[in-house]
């Protein structure tokens, strides 16, 4: 990928709604749940371009990996984070190193899920916490999940298998994105027979990151997924676009 694209997904992870408001709602669940009397060791798996290690720094210290070396190039001159490249299924770091251990959006890309989640297990210290999200919903599998490489789309009840609930207690299970739910899953049922025929040339050059423009649109689904934020720490949504789970580790 060339630095043209990571500029676009670096705006796009700060400006587009859904990751405007996704990044608020992670932030509220933290806030609620994670100890305040100290700062955190976090490890962030995954990041991107930044957007929630930037989030995540009012916790405490934390530490950047991205699998991609391009685009750990391009964000170690764009930013300050210091990424560092590195793959879920093999971090390089030693059992019980972090307080705090986050990977957003990230498992969907591994084939290997379940030594991704016993990774984020193994460095994670006991009495500390595990947070991380997914796409939900195989029936949702869209354009948008070839372009970006998922290997799959999940059920909250087959994603929080992939963790050891007898080394962790469940703090947080929940859908999330539920007001959105109905005309997303919508329109990618009725256009996914479309799409699938495209060729995957057609296909990588359809991305969110240059279809996305700001604009009244923007705003409002910003302001119906911000809503949840007001919510999310009070019920468990039933279903919705995305899953969340967050786990503290058993001593």
């Amino acid at each position: 990928m060339d630095k043209a694209y990571f500029k676009q997904y670096y705006r796009l992870e700060r400006e587009h709604w859904w990751f405007k408001a996704r990044i608020q709602i992670l932030a509220a669940v933290l806030q609620k749940n994670l100890p305040t009397n100290t700062p955190l060791k976090i490890l962030n798996v995954g990041v991107a371009t930044g957007a929630t290690s930037e989030m995540l720094q009012q916790f405490g210290e934390v530490t950047s990996i991205e699998y991609d070396q391009d685009c750990c190039n391009f964000m170690n001159q764009q930013s300050n984070l210091q990424i560092q490249q590195g793959s879920i299924t093999a971090l390089n770091f030693n059992n019980h190193s972090f307080d705090l251990v986050c990977s957003f959006d990230v498992i969907e890309h591994v084939e290997d899920d379940a030594t991704a989640a016993k990774e984020l297990e193994r460095v994670c210290a006991p009495n500390g916490f595990i947070f991380v999200t997914t796409p939900a919903y195989q029936f949702l599998w869209s354009e948008h999940d070839v372009v970006n490489h998922h290997f799959r789309r999940y059920t909250r009840t087959n994603f929080s298998k992939l963790f050891n609930t007898e080394l962790l207690t469940p703090i947080k299970k929940t859908y999330f994105n539920f007001f959105l739910f109905p005309p997303i899953a919508l329109i990618r049922i009725v256009l996914w027979p479309f799409q699938k025929n495209k060729t995957a040339t057609q296909q990588s050059q359809e991305t969110d990151a240059t279809r996305f423009s700001p604009g009244i649109l923007n705003n409002l689904l910003y302001q119906i997924f911000l809503f949840e934020k007001a919510l999310i720490n009070t019920i468990s949504f039933p279903f919705g676009v995305s899953i969340m789970l967050l786990f503290k580790k058993k001593k």
